[in-house]
């Protein structure tokens, strides 16, 4: 059962193990609750046939059923409740914990708002339903047997009266599930979509505003928002109309005990009080197993979200081993890479960028120099040939020693609502204040941080909103001092930056590439000039390699690259 639950649901090793204690539970106390109508039965009987038991039996008998029934109660919601929150709180950490792991290339299918609703919305749904559903519905596949089988002993007339109105009441629920997960799933696609289109407009609200879309928008999200309201109102009615067919067979079963059981009392086979005992379970099963259909019907409703959680989980992970690195040459091998399977992006790429150098990447756009960089730094990995450093396949190396050893500054710069402080420390996590300072100073931060009013402690708002691009970009570079990785990989880092800020990222790179491997893309064909090594792509393939002045003579398109340059630069409004 606990194999099951894991699989079925996607729980942790405990949350399994602790929902198949809470099954036990549950079946525990569907076989307690009927002991009171045990009790009734054998005190109407001591009445009716004039048995003495004196009335200290009853109390005591009573006394102990109560006491049996709380200590079970107790425990089921202990197991139900208690548990089940721990476990929802520790399938949040695990499936976080799955996402870390995941290479960038899922991200990029995926929507942030999509990923977010799974950790909190679709785990919310599971952690109600094993609260509240999922025990319930185990307990009763255990006890429903059981009790069949002592109806069956008692009388098999009587016992098939009572059983096979309940399965049937029962089997309308699973016969119907095809057509409940698809209404769930739709209803679950569609909530997604309104999400993502929310998320979207919160994004964008300067755009929306300042093109006057505001209008339009919301009509537009009213729109979506109706017909996902129309959508769930079907969803629901399917699974009213389920539940109210399935209802009419728990009361047919009443009435199917009473017709069979007068029969029998006429014909001499029972007496009253058989009947009345036959009854009082049906009544006690139709209530246990009504709460069990609607729990089923709950984990039917579960089902999309449930695949949403194994989808992560079940994602194919970037393996490797650790590896301690001798040195830090960055060769390429017939690399070929595609985001889609039909159109590479990457066509056999062969290059090598040594230590100690500065290789610069360039081409036009959509040459595939920023994927060269996301396949370096393993972001991504290559369908085939070889990225190899220090003569080691990076496919081969675990995620954790590669991001250990490679430092990367993008163009978009990511920071986080803490201080100025804390968003430099990214680049090692235990690194002193003393430390943090002097990489701020390497990086030409310190003019603008003690200006602002609290130095290094300052909050900078959401994603650096209360800083500059050239000062975000700045902070980013900290990082990378901080970090002191032996590879550096700088991806456009000063495309959008005024003169002064630019002319103090570069003195910060000056000193941030000594000694390092480093691999750059720039389209401003200045600022590499210099570069030990020029990598000329086009069309995801090597046009030509070399330095600056032989480019010049040999490659066309390095030619064409400077000019178009030199034209950007001498341009009037």
């Amino acid at each position: 059962m606990k194999s099951f639950y894991k699989k079925r649901f996607s729980l942790t090793e405990e949350g399994s193990k602790n929902l198949t204690k809470a099954t036990l539970f549950s079946f525990l106390v569907y076989c307690v609750n009927m002991l009171p109508a045990m009790l009734l039965m054998i005190f109407a009987q001591g009445i009716l046939e004039n048995i003495n038991k004196t009335n200290v039996f009853y109390i005591c008998s009573s006394i102990i059923t109560l006491a049996i029934m709380y200590v079970l109660l107790s425990l089921e919601y202990e197991s139900l409740y208690n548990a089940t929150y721990k476990e929802s709180a520790d399938l949040r950490i695990d499936t976080a914990h799955a996402l870390s792991k995941l290479p960038l290339s899922y991200f990029s299918k995926h929507d942030l708002s999509d990923l977010s609703q799974t950790i909190m919305s679709d785990i919310e749904g599971i952690e109600h339903a094993m609260s509240h559903s999922i025990p319930k519905a185990g307990g009763m596949a255990l006890f429903f047997p059981l009790i069949s089988t002592m109806l069956l002993i008692g009388n098999v007339k009587l016992g098939l009266a009572v059983i096979v109105p309940s399965l049937l009441s029962f089997a309308i629920i699973p016969l119907f599930k095809n057509i409940v997960e698809r209404g769930n799933k739709k209803y679950f696609d569609i909530l997604r979509r309104n999400s993502n289109s929310f998320q979207e407009n919160i994004d964008m609200q300067m755009e929306i505003k300042s093109y006057g879309l505001s209008a339009d928008m919301k009509k537009d999200l009213y729109r979506k928002m109706e017909e996902s309201e129309t959508v769930h109102l079907k969803t629901e009615t399917s699974s009213i109309l389920v539940l109210s067919l399935s209802t009419i067979f728990s009361f047919i079963s009443l009435a199917v005990v009473i017709l069979i059981g007068i029969q029998l009392i006429v014909d001499g086979e029972i007496g009253i009080l058989y009947l009345i005992g036959y009854l009082l379970a049906s009544i006690k099963i139709k209530e246990s197993l009504d709460a069990s259909k609607e729990g089923l019907l709950e984990i039917f409703y579960l089902s999309p979200k449930i695949e949403r959680l194994k989808e992560i989980k079940e994602q194919k992970l970037q393996e490797g081993k650790e590896y301690d690195f001798k040195g830090y040459d960055i060769e390429l091998k017939d690399v070929v890479f595609s985001y889609n399977e039909d159109s590479p992006v990457i066509d056999g790429v062969n290059f090598k960028a040594k230590q100690g150098e500065v290789t610069a990447l360039v081409g036009t756009s959509g040459s595939g120099k920023t994927s060269i960089l996301k396949l370096i730094s393993r972001l991504y990995d290559y369908d085939t040939g070889e990225i190899l450093i220090d003569g080691k396949d990076i496919k081969e190396i675990s995620t954790a020693s590669l991001f250990d050893k490679i430092s990367i500054v993008f163009q978009d710069v990511v920071l986080f609502n803490q201080s100025i402080m804390e968003n430099i420390r990214i680049g090692r996590q235990g690194a002193s204040d003393q430390e943090v300072i002097r990489a701020a100073e390497l990086a030409n931060c310190k003019d603008f941080i003690d200006e602002l009013p609290k130095g290094f402690d300052t909050v900078i708002g959401e994603n650096g909103s209360e800083l500059s691009g050239g000062e975000r970009q700045r902070i980013s570079i900290a990082r990378a001092f901080l970090k002191g990785a032996p590879i550096l990989i700088l991806d456009e880092i000063a495309a959008s930056l005024d003169v002064d800020n630019e002319k103090k990222i570069q003195d910060s790179l000056n000193k941030l590439v000594i000694d390092k491997t480093v691999v750059i893309i720039s389209h401003r064909m200045k600022s590499i000039e210099n570069a030990d090594k020029i990598v000329v792509l086009n069309e995801g393939k090597i046009e030509s390699e070399g330095k600056h002045n032989e480019l010049l003579k040999k490659s066309k398109i390095y030619k064409n690259l400077i000019e178009k340059t030199k034209m950007a630069e001498e341009f009037i409004y």
